[in-house]
């Protein structure tokens, strides 16, 4: 078992490995800690740019918690990552091109309550869509998420209450729906089963927020 032991600086483990088990995909955490040594960022300047506290940034680095999404959303949003930096990406089929996806190659991101299967294909793209899989009674977490994006998507089996701002829908299989991220929104599943929901991101240029 690993024990953390932060000092009053919270310094960082040397010489860990960010390479998952063979065969395995990475954790969160081990993807998390390499994008921050790839920055060249310190946990304190982590914690300063994402609002998370040193303390937690070192519990998700070392998979001693599974963080809610909007813990990894505001990290992720800090590193300058796109969702899609966040999966480890299979051996890619040599003759397809860049824009296909094949269905088994679709890696996935596990999180406390729900795991998000990524379908977008690989590369930098303004626009991210996925399948998430809401384990029964899951959420989005305690706290609303908010960015500037705009998410759509449909109930593909199951059932999801989604509130966007100060409305809330109860959505049933073949539901859709499309907001403005920047809005304050969170979800759960209100069954006992798992809830799968076609999930899209698409950035928004920039002076649409300001």
């Amino acid at each position: 078992m690993i024990v953390a032991q932060p000092s009053a600086k919270q310094r960082d483990v040397p010489e860990e490995s960010d390479s998952a088990s063979e065969g395995s995909a990475p954790s969160v955490g081990t993807v998390i800690r390499r994008l921050r040594r790839e920055k060249g960022m310190s946990l304190q300047d982590l914690a300063q740019a994402s609002g998370v506290s040193v303390g937690m940034l070192s519990q998700v680095e070392r998979d001693l918690t599974n963080p809610s999404i909007r813990v990894v959303t505001g990290i992720r949003r800090a590193l300058g990552a796109e969702v899609s930096d966040l999966f480890q990406e299979p051996p890619k089929v040599p003759q397809d091109p860049e824009f296909v996806r094949r269905a088994s190659r679709r890696p996935r991101l596990e999180f406390a309550q729900l795991s998000k299967e990524l379908l977008s294909s690989g590369g930098t793209h303004n626009l991210q869509f996925m399948i998430l899989h809401i384990q029964p009674g899951g959420s989005s977490g305690d706290s609303p998420l908010r960015y500037p994006a705009e998410k759509g998507g449909m109930i593909l089996s199951g059932a999801l209450i989604l509130k966007v701002g100060n409305d809330e829908a109860h959505l049933a299989e073949g539901d859709s729906f499309v907001f403005d991220s920047s809005q304050p929104h969170s979800f759960r599943n209100p069954l006992s089963e798992v809830t799968k929901v076609l999930w899209i991101i698409g950035a928004v240029p920039l002076d649409r927020h300001l």
